[in-house]
């Protein structure tokens, strides 16, 4: 490890990210992605989703132009999104393209493949993040589950995930998981996937947070017949996924394909939140499909 890098201050991250997401702004470095929000009600789910701005849509195609010239963003990476040094293997960058303030990158510090399954090390650097507040942790496992990079990168946002409503929108259906430790299905989602609760300390944090997520990560994959990690090899994952991480829970959804009807998803979307490009593509919820419906379209069939 480079003997100049100073690794993260227990206490300093929230503060980080607010001083450089004000230098980032100044300098155009970093460029907030304006939205609308709905909510739509779907079996008891109130899910959030964000609709793009008129302005960013004439945008688009300037951005996605800035995308595709930058070729690899974290190689070298964009010094004015530099937040701080995770650990000696990863570290953390804002989200260029923002659509939530505070919207944080976990990045490798050498190339490593999105393809490629996690490791401890990627689970050590998300739980540092995720111990220094309360927030919700992403991967989207490949192209089809939304990913935009093919460089390894975890992603965390905070919450609550919107103004309305509780701070996770599936929360309705967490809640009706009462065996702590066990991997199980949530009712409402009627899709391949696998959910566990966390056991917890006293203070409501998981228990050993990096061996026990790890550990029922592998035990995930293998249940859903899904490639795992093996110590010490990179492994290629078996197909797409999404994974969501909270201080209380994880679940982990396998992947059919990234659109349904022009609608991107990714892992936030099975946290009950999703962005759409156009306004017009919030009839679809109304008129053709729900939100879990969409959902089941973008995933693999039980």
């Amino acid at each position: 490890m480079d003997n100049s890098i100073t690794m993260l201050k227990k206490g300093d991250l929230l503060r980080l990210i607010d001083e450089v997401s004000a230098c980032a702004l100044a300098s155009g470095a970093l460029l907030p992605i304006r939205t609308g929000t709905a909510y739509v009600e779907d079996h008891g789910i109130r899910f959030v989703v964000r609709i793009l701005s008129n302005l960013v849509l004439k945008d688009e195609d300037r951005l996605k132009r800035a995308q595709e010239k930058k070729g690899n963003p974290f190689l070298p990476y964009e010094k004015d999104l530099f937040v701080a040094d995770i650990s000696p293997t990863h570290l953390s960058l804002l989200n260029k393209f923002n659509v939530m303030e505070r919207h944080l990158l976990i990045v490798t510090r050498e190339f490593e493949e999105q393809e490629d399954l996690l490791t401890s090390a990627d689970f050590e650097a998300l739980w540092t993040c995720m111990e220094e507040y309360d927030a919700v942790g992403f991967y989207n496992g490949g192209e089809a589950a939304g990913a935009s990079q093919a460089h390894k990168h975890l992603q965390i946002v905070p919450l609550p995930l919107a103004d309305k409503g509780p701070a996770i929108p599936i929360q309705p259906l967490v809640d009706e998981v009462k065996e702590r430790g066990k991997i199980t299905r949530l009712d409402r989602f009627s899709f391949k996937h696998c959910f566990v609760l966390f056991e917890q300390d006293s203070s409501g944090f998981p228990l050993s947070p990096v061996s026990r997520s790890f550990a029922l990560y592998t035990d995930m994959l293998s249940d859903l017949g899904m490639s795992v990690p093996r110590e010490g090899e990179k492994v290629k994952q078996s197909g797409p996924y999404c994974l969501v991480v909270t201080r209380q829970w994880m679940l982990l959804v396998p992947r059919s394909r990234e659109f349904y009807h022009d609608i991107s998803v990714n892992s936030l979307g099975f946290a009950g939140c999703l962005l759409v490009r156009k306004p017009e593509h919030l009839k679809l919820f109304t008129n053709i499909t729900g939100p879990l419906d969409l959902l089941r379209e973008v995933s693999l069939p039980l």
